[in-house]
């Protein structure tokens, strides 16, 4: 296919899967990058680097992403991310399910960005509709109800939509 290792965008379907074309593993940030702008791993991770004040010539793994890091990458992408809800105020076992949060109403055509608590640390998860993308299903949409975090606390909800030029 063209575009492949140049990291171009694709647009075939409003799913995208995500490409990981690292040869490494890849942390939940760009993986969600990836899944919303259709962007190779390396293109989102170089964008996210360019935010961070590294020596010239660095390149980490992006591991441990910001919801201002995430925020300012979607933006360099063409899309806007605003915060819906936080739930840090709750203690953790107060805080909703992915499974409980699924079954309230949404709009079905945006991108949602949760922070969920994976262990004692955060984790970045990607749901449109009824489905899912994130590290856990390689890139791989899935079903919610299918998917691994159902069970999981939700420290935060950010909404995702194509920026509109004014």
């Amino acid at each position: 296919m063209k575009g492949q290792s140049t990291g171009a965008a694709r647009s075939a379907s409003s799913l995208n899967e995500v490409r990981n074309d690292t040869g490494r593993i890849a942390f939940c940030g760009p993986y969600v990058l990836s899944a919303i702008t259709g962007y190779s791993i390396s293109k989102v991770e170089a964008e996210i680097r360019r935010g961070r004040e590294l020596p010239e010539n660095s390149r980490p793994v992006v591991k441990g992403t910001r919801a201002d890091e995430v925020e300012a990458a979607l933006a360099a992408f063409g899309y806007q991310m605003h915060p819906l809800v936080t739930y840090m105020h709750l203690p953790r076992k107060e805080r909703p399910t992915v499974w409980g949060w699924m079954q309230k109403p949404r709009n079905a055509w945006a991108h949602y960005i949760l922070a969920i608590h994976k262990g004692r640390e955060g984790h970045w998860i990607l749901i449109k509709g009824v489905k899912m993308c994130d590290t856990y299903t390689e890139g791989k949409w899935t079903f919610v109800c299918d998917g691994p975090h159902r069970g999981a606390r939700i420290m935060e909800i950010y909404e995702v939509r194509k920026a509109v030029d004014a």
